[in-house]
């Protein structure tokens, strides 16, 4: 075959595609690949083979034929061309941070009754077919270990169901949450009841509509964060991996930690909060309910210097003067981004501000609305916790001119 007729892929698109110069996408090709003009692809320095049997099939996992190299540059060249389609122009972007695999402690799966046994696991690429889950590479052990015994529970059951379990890994153990599951009966109850006390689960909840009610949970569920036991309301926002929470809280506290007050909008239940309260005190703006009372309460148990606002920052942001009282902002919004909090930081006088993110396109709009009121971009940190998916997060710091 002439060389004319053979393309190197150069990158991983968006969806996972690997992409020639000439913009050809070629399903299921690593950077360095080369592709004639039949199709066949001829693997090059970067591919590997997919550690994962269910690969190409379950919709978990999109990147599993990249190497580490590869990924890195993925989630690195995400975030430098989101800053670019901005004009946005740092001093240092850092190489990526990867999480590891069988790091994930939080997961949504699928279940459904497959004929005479349950299925679970995640969709299958492109489709709402369950694959039937026999390993995984990229959760936690702890998770994983659950799948078997909630087959085992679920195949016992006449009913129809397709039910969505969401496992996190908590202090305690496993919190599991389950929607769409009735229980007919008593027989049923005992048997779900067997089935926490037998798995050790930290808490199972069960949601028909209404959202979580409590059926099982012998001791309160807490997860630490910055060292503080908080407790865990089902269903809350936490990081993907701890891994990859440890690098974004040190980029925050490395940036912030000698600031003499700091504001942390979007809080959640405080992971940047109580990771920062040990330097500076902190006002946690969040305006979930739950999480808010949840972060309040731990800051009160343990006397940290956290106050805590139940404030929705999309139609209430803080106001300039309201921001006055801060020299340092971190910010960690829903993947939307927060315009309109933005706006008004934007106005305010705060000489840092540190914005978390888990979508470079909404960050690098609101960064360029930070950059035009005359901050500077001084630092970017990517960080792929969601190992061998294009889905990418980031720390960054922007600092006030002048200071």
């Amino acid at each position: 075959m002439p060389v004319s007729e053979v393309e190197q892929v150069i990158r991983i698109a968006a969806k996972g595609d690997g992409v020639t110069a000439s913009g050809r996408h070629v399903a299921g090709a690593a950077p360095g690949d080369t592709v004639g003009e039949e199709g066949v692809v001829e693997r090059g320095p970067h591919y590997q083979v997919p550690p994962c049997a269910h690969f190409g099939t379950c919709g978990g996992c999109e990147l599993q034929h990249c190497d580490d190299a590869a990924l890195a540059d993925l989630v690195h060249g995400r975030v430098a061309y989101a800053a670019q389609q901005q004009g946005l122009d740092p001093l240092a972007v850092t190489p990526a941070h990867l999480s590891p695999p069988r790091s994930r402690r939080r997961a949504t799966l699928h279940a459904v009754n497959g004929g005479s046994r349950a299925l679970i696991g995640f969709h299958g690429k492109a489709s709402h077919k369950v694959i039937d889950m026999r390993e995984c590479h990229v959760l936690r052990p702890e998770l994983f270990a659950l799948v078997g015994p909630l087959k085992a529970y679920l195949s016992k059951r006449k009913q129809k169901y397709s039910a969505e379990i969401d496992l996190a890994l908590t202090d305690r153990g496993v919190d599991c949450a389950i929607r769409n599951l009735k229980l007919e009966g008593l027989e049923q109850t005992e048997d779900l009841l067997d089935f926490c006390r037998d798995n050790g689960l930290a808490r199972l909840s069960l949601d028909l509509g209404y959202g979580p009610e409590t059926f099982w949970e012998p001791e309160p569920v807490t997860v630490t964060l910055g060292g503080v036991p908080v407790s865990y309301p089902s269903g809350s926002f936490l990081q993907a991996t701890q891994d990859g929470e440890d690098a974004l809280t040190s980029a925050v506290v490395e940036w912030l930690g000698d600031c003499t007050a700091v504001a942390d909008l979007f809080s959640g239940l405080g992971t940047f909060a109580f990771a920062l309260a040990g330097r500076v005190p902190v006002t946690a703006a969040e305006a979930s309910r739950d999480a808010a009372l949840a972060c309040r309460s731990a800051a009160a148990r343990y006397r940290m210097p956290v106050e805590v606002l139940h404030r929705d920052l999309f139609r209430g942001p803080l106001r300039p003067e309201e921001l006055a009282k801060f020299d340092g902002v971190v910010i960690d919004p829903p993947r939307a981004g927060a315009r309109s909090q933005v706006e008004q930081l934007a106005q305010s006088g705060v000489k840092r501000v540190a914005y978390v993110s888990c979508n470079p396109l909404s960050w690098s709009r609101d960064g360029a609305l930070l950059v035009a009121a005359g901050y500077r971009l001084v630092e970017v940190r990517p960080v792929g916790q969601f190992r061998w998916s294009t889905h990418v997060e980031l720390a960054s710091l922007f600092i006030k001119d002048g200071e």
